[in-house]
């Protein structure tokens, strides 16, 4: 494998990219959401719209199934009219959830010494 090849990463240090794909901008989001129990495609869009900015059908699908090829999230597609799909955390996917939630509300918390120590990092540079 070429060294641009992204497959090669992958080979060498195979947890890396499961770690971007929990922590992305998107993961990340659709991970916490899940947690709250199973949620349909528009049902999860909209939840996440209210986090921040929208995200896009596109990239929603390609999150979900990035999660759900890591074994992280379970897609349930009912064969009714209309189709019904539903998305849900595996024990894996609930796992992981709980560390980025983690990991999000101690952000949160701690983002009053965050926003300190940049203040202070930029007064220390502009000097």
């Amino acid at each position: 494998m070429a060294v641009s090849d992204p497959r090669a990463g992958e080979a060498m240090c195979p947890y890396r990219l499961v770690l971007e794909h929990v922590t992305s901008r998107w993961g990340v989001l659709v991970l916490i959401q899940l947690l709250d129990g199973p949620h349909r495609f528009s049902e999860l869009r909209r939840a996440i719209g209210r986090v921040g900015r929208g995200v896009s059908e596109k990239m929603l699908t390609q999150t979900l199934q990035t999660l759900e090829r890591d074994g992280l999230v379970h897609r349930d597609a009912k064969p009714v009219i209309p189709p019904r799909v539903d998305y849900s955390l595996t024990v894996l996917g609930r796992e992981a959830a709980q560390q980025v939630r983690a990991l999000a509300e101690w952000t949160r918390d701690r983002m009053g010494d965050v926003e300190k120590a940049r203040l202070a990092y930029d007064e220390a540079r502009q000097a």
